[in-house]
């Protein structure tokens, strides 16, 4: 079994968490938004996107890939 590709630095991996952690928070406030309004079902399926980025970034972060 090989180790993992660390190719993250510090700076990196905290740019990558922060990007992440805003990102979830748009999909957040998105979906408040979208919900309240009534907003069909449709259009709230494309909250999948910045969800998908934001777990993507955190996970980036915390994997140091």
């Amino acid at each position: 079994m090989t180790a993992l590709a660390r190719n993250l630095g510090p700076r990196g991996r905290g740019r990558r968490l922060i990007l992440g952690i805003v990102m979830l928070g748009l999909g957040a406030a998105g979906a408040g938004v979208l919900i309240l309004t009534g907003a069909d079902r449709g259009l709230r399926a494309f909250l999948f996107l910045p969800f998908w980025g934001g777990a993507l970034g955190v996970l980036q972060a915390r994997t140091h890939t």
